[in-house]
């Protein structure tokens, strides 16, 4: 696949959007950035972008005499502008747009748009015209451009005869419809349990019960959304409540998406046997740092190793706090697991997660975030108000430096109906040198501040903002390449979180935290000794999310690495939690596949989260500790990690700022910090 294809497959994940741009300033597309849909402006744009990448094309193979740069990578290169913008604005309008007439059609454009990018990867006109290019005296970042572009078109198939070809181009055709119909389900299926009494809402905040009324039927209506869902899980004392809530999150979708599953999978294995792979995984790997499936699993079982004995500690802990209610316990369920391990949080390490919930209002959180990225990438943000947007409460912002406007971004955080239900960073743009300014969009679901309610956010809902807006600064910053192909996050997909896990370490620093986290009251910042016994007790439970993150890097695998035939996505979930996991599923955990959105995009290569993580904590260590603003650090790791965007393998981006490859150390280090102090009651000889 070349570029364009390759992000196009991955778009479900964090790949989304896009609108028009220029080097002098972003530009805004009233025609879909609009109150009321315009759905005949928006396809009139949509096929513009498609026949400019066309014409590209027809010039590029219409060259007589010998290739250049100029002649050959500049027109194809062109097209992959156009294509992406193309793609990217059909999916964002697939999951963010208000209107579902709207999404149906942007789902119906997507599948158009990335029609034409397959029947680019599989042509071999434009494939021998590149493969023809002299650039041994070209820049570093076009020679690695067109080695991996030809790298791309050969794992397309586009050396293959013309029948294997002409099925390729069906089969991913019928791909990328799954896909939009896959993560279509989830967002439309978005679930509610009713609560008949107020007294089921025991232990949950007071503004999130003042928020949840009675209905005109007399119940209360609680929903799947992370607003709904994440606090409920959390602090409820009704176990009923919380069984329930986790029964209907984990049934979206189902049993509409096992079908569309089933699809996805018999497709990825026939296109990865006609191209002389084994498996999905095994071809899935083939462009990453991870090189082929068989390193996955390696990967797989070295964290299980790395977690099993921490994990076997904390659900021995979990479980004592759940036998202070039900002596005869014998197991945790994965649905008690955020429950009791507040409760853990309270009784061994002094910390109540609702402590810290007044200093996280949304709007003090949303400007902590942009200054401390502006302190550590030298940069600061503009908000252009009442700039049209797709939404109503969508912002728009525009990145300076040294006073020039050198990127723009949007802020859609809050759940609304038929929208994305996750969290994600949307490139809307890309980056071009001295043509196009690179455009990014986050699509959250946090809690939203009112004139009656700040938006007080959990501990866990800001990690989810700085981590995304790690995904932003890199597109931003990697988007000024002189070819769109390499332009920001178009890379190896195994290391795109890396940047946005890092940035999530902010968060344990009591000075970026007095700087933001004041109390929604009083004005008054976090107390430090607050700061440090959320610290102490965030690094309870590290493990048993590593061995969730890995169970979850199994399902994404085992799903595709053998032939669907052989596969049983209803037996896979509950296998591997039961494998990589201490707490106890639920059978209605079976049915998680179907609301697993990585399926569709990351397909086998989840892996990735922890993969990066890894790498990560490598980066982190290499700040200083002390001061995480301080030093040269910072812009060393923008101009070596976050600047070259794709224009240089990730494998090198790593050494390059590293001085040598990763390193599990830090990682342990990070996982070990878990027990570094003796929780409240225990021995010291318990360590």
């Amino acid at each position: 696949m070349p570029a364009f294809q390759c992000r196009a497959l991955f778009s479900a994940v964090f790949l989304l959007a896009a609108t028009a741009g220029s080097q002098s300033g972003p530009i805004n597309q009233p025609a879909v950035w609009a109150a009321k849909p315009d759905i005949p402006a928006f396809e009139k744009m949509e096929d513009a972008r498609l026949a400019a990448a066309q014409r590209s094309l027809d010039q590029l193979v219409a060259i007589q005499g010998p290739r250049t740069v100029e002649n050959t990578l500049a027109p194809y290169d062109e097209a992959i502008r156009q294509l992406n913008a193309a793609v990217n604005l059909s999916v964002l309008m697939q999951e963010v747009n208000p209107d579902k007439d709207f999404r149906d059609h942007a789902t119906a454009m997507n599948t158009r748009a990335s029609g034409a990018g397959t029947a680019l990867s599989l042509n071999p006109d434009v494939y021998k015209a590149l493969a023809s290019l002299d650039v041994s005296q070209s820049d570093p970042a076009t020679r690695y451009y067109v080695q991996r572009t030809l790298l791309e078109f050969r794992l397309a198939g586009v050396d293959k005869d013309d029948a294997t070809r002409k099925r390729l181009k069906e089969l991913n055709d019928k791909l990328t419809e799954d896909q939009a119909i896959f993560d279509r389900n989830i967002s439309d299926d978005v679930r509610t349990i009713d609560v008949a009494s107020a007294s089921d809402l025991d232990g949950l905040p007071r503004d999130y019960i003042d928020s949840h009324k009675p209905g005109a039927d007399g119940k209360i209506h609680i929903t799947t959304n992370y607003p709904d869902l994440l606090p409920a899980l959390t602090y409820a004392k009704s176990a009923g409540l919380r069984r329930n809530l986790w029964v209907a999150w984990t049934a979206r979708a189902y049993p509409k998406n096992r079908e569309v599953l089933l699809g996805m999978m018999r497709s990825r294995y026939e296109i990865a046997r006609l191209l002389g792979y084994s498996s999905w995984a095994d071809y899935n790997a083939a462009d990453k740092m991870m090189v082929n499936g068989a390193n996955v699993a390696r990967f797989i079982g070295q964290l299980d190793a790395a977690a099993r004995p921490a994990e076997q500690r904390e659900i021995a802990m979990l479980l004592a706090e759940k036998r202070k209610t039900d002596p005869k316990a014998t197991d945790v369920g994965d649905y008690e697991g955020f429950y009791l391990s507040e409760l853990v949080r309270r009784s061994q390490y002094d910390f109540d997660s609702q402590a810290v919930r007044p200093y996280f209002p949304y709007n003090q959180v949303k400007k902590g975030v942009l200054d401390t990225a502006a302190t550590l990438f030298h940069l600061s943000f503009r908000q252009e108000p009442d700039a049209p947007a797709w939404a109503p409460g969508v912002e728009t912002w525009d990145v300076i430096e040294d006073g020039q406007t050198v990127g723009r971004f949007y802020l859609d955080m809050h759940p609304r109906p038929g929208k994305y239900t996750h969290g994600n960073m949307v490139p809307v743009l890309d980056g071009i040198r001295g043509k196009q300014l690179p455009e990014a969009a986050l699509v959250c679901n946090l809690p939203e501040a009112t004139a009656a309610d700040p938006g007080l956010m959990e501990y866990g809902d800001v990690v989810t903002f700085f981590h995304e807006f790690g995904h932003l600064m890199h597109h931003i910053l990697g988007g000024r390449q002189q070819w769109a192909g390499i332009s920001g996050i178009t890379m190896e997909g195994d290391f795109v979180e890396a940047p946005s896990q890092m940035l999530e370490e902010w968060m344990h620093s009591p000075q970026v935290l007095a700087s933001f986290a004041h109390h929604y009251k009083t004005g008054q910042p976090v107390p430090a000794d607050l700061v440090a016994r959320m610290d102490r007790a965030s690094a309870f439970g590290r493990a048993g999310s590593v061995a969730l993150q890995n169970a979850l890097s199994a399902i994404s695998y085992d799903m595709y690495k053998a032939s669907p035939q052989d596969t049983d996505p209803d037996a896979i979930p509950i296998k591997d939690f039961r494998r990589y996991t201490l707490a106890v599923p639920l059978d209605s955990d079976a049915h998680f596949y179907a609301n697993f959105t990585h399926l569709a995009g990351y397909s086998s290569a989840y892996y990735t989260y922890m993969w990066d993580k890894v790498i990560a904590e490598d980066f982190f260590r290499q700040f200083n500790q002390e001061n995480l603003l301080a030093g040269d650090t910072p812009m060393r790791y923008r101009r070596q990690v976050l600047e070259p965007g794709g224009s240089v393998s990730a494998n090198d981006l790593v050494k390059n700022f590293l001085g040598r490859a990763q390193s599990m150390d830090a990682f342990q280090k990070w996982m070990g910090e878990e027990f570094a102090t003796v929780p409240r009651g225990a021995k010291s000889g318990d360590r």
